[in-house]
């Protein structure tokens, strides 16, 4: 049994590339076959059946700048995702009050183009939990059993 998954970052220092990476390593290892996107395109994207976005937020509450081209292009070409399955992993800081956002922005965009999330989104709150890559590999059974 392979099954694919699509990976892509939205990433500003680096920590949800780094933690991508890892999961990139766990699934390859469980036997799915990872392709990961860390500027990732709408051509990248739009055939995959099974996506995990890991993502920062920016600012205040945004996206990070590397993943904002395609999430506008999301929203003005407004392709058909009905037939994909999606998790959400979001790094933040809980000090500041748009902890998260980011995840927000991903679910409902995917959410509005027929996307169907499987499971409920990782919040990492980088204040208090330094282990970044062991939260999302807890979390990660969540996603993988509902693909």
């Amino acid at each position: 049994m392979s099954k694919s998954i699509c990976i892509i970052t939205g990433s500003t220092l680096g920590g949800a590339e780094y933690v991508a990476d890892n999961l990139n390593d766990v699934l390859t290892a469980q036997g799915f076959e990872v392709e990961l996107y860390n500027q990732a395109e709408l051509a990248d994207i739009q055939h995959q059946s099974n996506l995990l976005v890991v993502t920062s937020t920016h600012g205040a509450g945004e996206l990070p700048e590397n993943i904002q081209p395609l999430f506008a292009d999301l929203l003005e070409q407004r392709p058909d995702f009905s037939q994909m399955k999606f998790g959400v992993i979001g790094l933040g800081s809980s000090d500041y009050d748009t902890f998260c956002n980011a995840v927000n922005i991903v679910e409902e965009t995917l959410s509005s183009l027929g996307a169907t999330q499987v499971c409920e989104s990782l919040r990492i709150d980088v204040v208090s939990d330094f282990d970044h890559d062991g939260s999302a590999e807890a979390w990660l059974p969540n996603l993988v059993e509902k693909l």
